[in-house]
């Protein structure tokens, strides 16, 4: 008889909500299914954007900063994730997938206790209240991709119901903002935790094998005399 035994089980993506006081995990979110495609965007932070309009003329910008880089790449993340009652059976649901929609919703929602206290400092006739800090989340993509983030979309498609009306399958548009040491104050736990994502990047493209001018139909006298 054949076994499965030396199979390895998948690595689950999934959300880890971090005190970026101590550092240590206070929620960790595992996805039910990977979702199937990923949509990335990086945007640089250019600091020439506006130096040149074409056609030789005069741009608004500094021609100088054409090469340069104002800071890290805005980059932004978009997946589907599926949530399936249906798909554990061995799990008791008497409220269906409430409780793992809450948990993803709560994620952009401040808590009714911080809600309050925000209340109480505005009747108490407190000028300016702070906005509401919300813990650190980090999203994981296997151990390569580990990066602070904050959720910048949550749509929610609910799509089969038990007979109590229970929500029993869904599934959720996510986009996520990867949040850089320009958006995070020096020493942040998040910043440390953006540059090493950023230093694993830097390791991958170093194992990439470079290509040859050849394969161009080019060699470095063409790049050298400026013909390209």
């Amino acid at each position: 008889m054949s076994t499965y035994a030396d199979i390895p089980k998948p690595i689950r993506s999934g959300i880890v909500l971090v005190d970026p006081e101590r550092g240590t995990p206070q929620r960790i979110i595992i996805l039910q299914f990977n979702p199937d495609t990923l949509e990335r965007s990086l945007a640089p932070q250019s600091a020439g954007d506006q130096a040149d309009s074409g056609g030789g003329g005069s741009g608004s910008g500094d021609k100088n900063e054409a090469l340069r880089l104002k800071g890290p790449a805005r980059e932004t993340w978009k997946f589907t994730a599926e949530i399936d009652a249906t798909d554990q059976f061995e799990v008791a649901a008497p409220d269906g997938i409430h409780p793992q929609l809450a948990t993803l919703e709560m994620l952009v929602q401040p808590t009714t206790a911080k809600l309050r206290e925000a209340m109480r400092l505005s009747k108490k006739g407190t000028i300016e209240i702070s906005p509401i800090e919300m813990p650190l989340t980090l999203f994981t993509w296997g151990s390569k991709r580990v990066m602070p983030v904050r959720i910048t979309e949550l749509s929610i498609n609910e799509s089969a119901f038990d007979v109590n009306l229970n929500p029993i399958r869904a599934s959720l548009s996510i986009g996520l903002k990867v949040l850089t040491v320009s958006d995070l104050p020096a020493g942040h736990r998040g910043a440390e935790l953006y540059l090493a994502h950023l230093a694993q990047k830097e390791r991958l493209a170093a194992a990439a094998r470079g290509g040859a001018l050849s394969a161009l139909g080019l060699n470095s006298g063409d790049i050298g005399l400026g013909r390209v």
